[in-house]
C-alpha cells in the first residue's frame, strides 16, 4: 500500500491522479495557455470577459435575494422591502443585482458595438454571432420578467404594456397573452411564472447559450481590430505567427479590465444604486396599484430604444412588429455586409457615416423612449427609427460600392 502511494506520487501525485480521471490539464491547454488570441487586441475587447463577470454576480446575488422574497401578489413587494431594511446586507445585495442588470446591458450593447467596428459576425464566425444574439434574447427576457417580480407599480403597468404586445399576433394572440398571465390580468399566477422562469429557466438557457458562444468562439478563434484570420499565417511550429497564448498575457489583461469595471461598478453600487431613476424608478418604490397608472409609462432604459420604436407608429401592432424586427435584423448581418474587409479601419467612408449614425440612432431613440409620447418627440422617433433599418436594408449597397483600404498581411498594433 505504502510502496503504491509511493510510485503515484512519483508519477505526480494527485495531479497526475486528477488528470487521470478529469482532463485539466488537457482543457488547460486546449483553452488557455495553447489557445492563441491575436496580439493587437485593444480596450474593446474586455467586454466580452467583463460580461461573463456580470452573469456570474448576477446569478450569485440572485441566489442571496431568492432567499427572502416571497413570490406572490400579496407578499412580494413587503418582501422586498424586508430584504432593504431588516435583512443584514440586504440592501447591498438588492442593489447589487438591480445595478448588475443594467451594467450586464451596458458591457453587452459594448461588446455588440466592437463586433459591428471590426466584423466580428463575418464568416467564418456566422454561428459565434447568432449564439450571441441568442444570449442577447434571453437577456432580454431575462431582465424584463426580473424587473416584474419587485411588484412595484412601474413593474406592474410595463408588464401589462409588455405582455400585451404578445396580443396583437393575430389568430393566437389573446389566447396567448392570457397563456403568458396565467390569468385575465397581471396577476398572482403572473408572479409565480414569471419567478419560476426567472429563477431556473432562463439562467439555464443563458449559461448553455453563453457555453455554445465560446465554444463557437475557441473553434472559429478571435477576431481582431484588422479583421485578419491569424490562423492563415503560421510559423515554422506550426502556431500563428500574430497570435500569443490567451494565458496568461490576456488572463493578467482582462484583470486590469476588471479592476477599472469594479471601480465604476462601486462608485454606481454605493452611491448612486437608482442614477436618476434609470436604473431604478421612483414608482417601483411604491406597491404595484392596477387602479393608479403612474404618469408616465416607460421601461427601463435598456429597452426604451425600441420602446420608442413602439410607439413611433400609430398602429400598435405595426409598431410591436417593428420593435420585433429591430432584433431580429442582427442575426442577418453576416449576410447584409458584402464588404471585401472586415474591420472598419479599412472600410469606406459611407460605412463609416452609416455605423456612426447607427450609434447616434440608437442614443437618441433610447431616450426618446423615457420621454413622453407626444409631438416633435413621436416625429424624432420616426426619423431615427428610419435611420436605424436604414444601417441594416442599405448595407448591402453602401458595403459593395464603396471604396475599401488595403488590409495588410501582418496585424498591426496602433489603437
Amino acid at each position: 500500500m505504502a510502496a503504491s502511494s509511493h510510485d503515484a506520487a512519483g508519477k505526480g501525485g494527485f495531479r497526475a491522479w486528477l488528470n487521470k480521471r478529469l482532463p485539466v490539464d488537457e482543457f488547460v491547454e486546449s483553452q488557455l495557455t495553447g489557445y492563441f488570441a491575436p496580439k493587437n487586441f485593444n480596450i474593446w475587447y474586455f467586454f466580452g470577459a467583463l460580461s461573463l463577470l456580470v452573469f456570474v454576480i448576477q446569478i450569485l446575488s440572485g441566489i442571496f435575494l431568492t432567499m427572502h422574497y416571497k413570490v406572490g401578489e400579496a407578499t412580494a413587494f413587503d418582501s422586498v422591502e424586508y430584504i432593504m431594511r431588516e435583512v443584514e446586507w440586504g440592501w447591498f445585495i438588492r442593489y447589487l443585482h438591480s445595478t448588475g442588470a443594467s451594467f450586464f446591458f451596458i458591457v453587452v450593447y459594448l461588446h455588440m458595438f466592437r463586433a459591428l467596428m471590426y466584423g466580428s459576425y463575418r464568416a467564418p464566425r456566422e454561428l459565434l454571432w447568432i449564439f450571441g444574439m441568442f444570449v442577447y434574447l434571453a437577456l432580454m427576457a431575462e431582465a424584463f420578467m426580473g424587473y416584474v417580480l419587485p411588484w412595484g407599480n412601474m413593474s406592474y403597468w410595463g408588464a401589462q404594456v409588455i405582455v400585451n404586445l404578445f396580443g396583437t399576433i393575430p389568430v393566437i394572440g389573446p389566447g396567448l397573452v392570457e397563456w403568458i398571465r396565467g390569468d385575465y390580468g397581471i396577476a398572482d399566477s403572473t408572479l409565480n411564472r414569471f419567478f419560476s422562469l426567472h429563477v431556473v429557466a432562463v439562467p439555464f438557457a443563458l449559461a448553455f447559450l453563453i457555453l455554445m458562444h465560446l465554444v463557437a468562439l475557441r473553434q472559429t478563434g478571435s477576431n481582431n481590430p484588422d479583421g485578419i484570420e491569424i490562423k492563415q499565417n503560421l510559423g515554422a511550429d506550426g502556431k500563428p505567427v500574430d497570435g500569443i497564448p490567451f494565458h496568461p498575457y490576456y488572463t493578467v489583461k482582462d484583470l486590469v479590465g476588471v479592476g477599472a469595471f469594479l471601480i465604476f461598478f462601486c462608485i454606481v453600487l454605493f452611491f448612486v444604486p437608482t442614477f436618476g431613476g434609470l436604473f431604478l424608478e421612483k414608482p417601483n418604490f411604491e406597491p404595484a396599484n392596477p387602479l393608479s397608472t403612474p404618469a408616465h409609462i416607460a421601461p427601463v432604459w435598456y429597452f426604451t430604444p425600441f420602446y420608442a420604436m413602439l410607439r413611433a407608429v400609430p398602429d400598435q401592432q405595426l409598431g410591436a412588429l417593428l420593435m420585433l424586427l429591430a432584433i431580429v435584423v442582427f442575426f442577418f448581418l453576416p449576410w447584409l455586409d458584402r464588404s471585401p474587409v472586415k474591420s472598419i479601419r479599412y472600410k469606406g467612408l459611407l460605412s463609416k457615416l452609416f455605423l456612426g449614425a447607427f450609434v447616434i440612432a440608437f442614443v437618441v431613440l433610447g431616450y426618446l423612449g423615457m420621454a413622453p409620447a407626444e409631438g416633435l418627440y413621436v416625429l424624432l422617433a420616426r426619423i431615427f427609427t428610419v435611420v436605424y433599418f436604414a444601417f441594416f436594408l442599405l448595407m448591402p449597397w453602401y458595403t459593395r460600392i464603396e471604396k475599401t483600404a488595403p488590409v495588410p498581411q501582418r496585424v498591426t498594433s496602433h489603437a
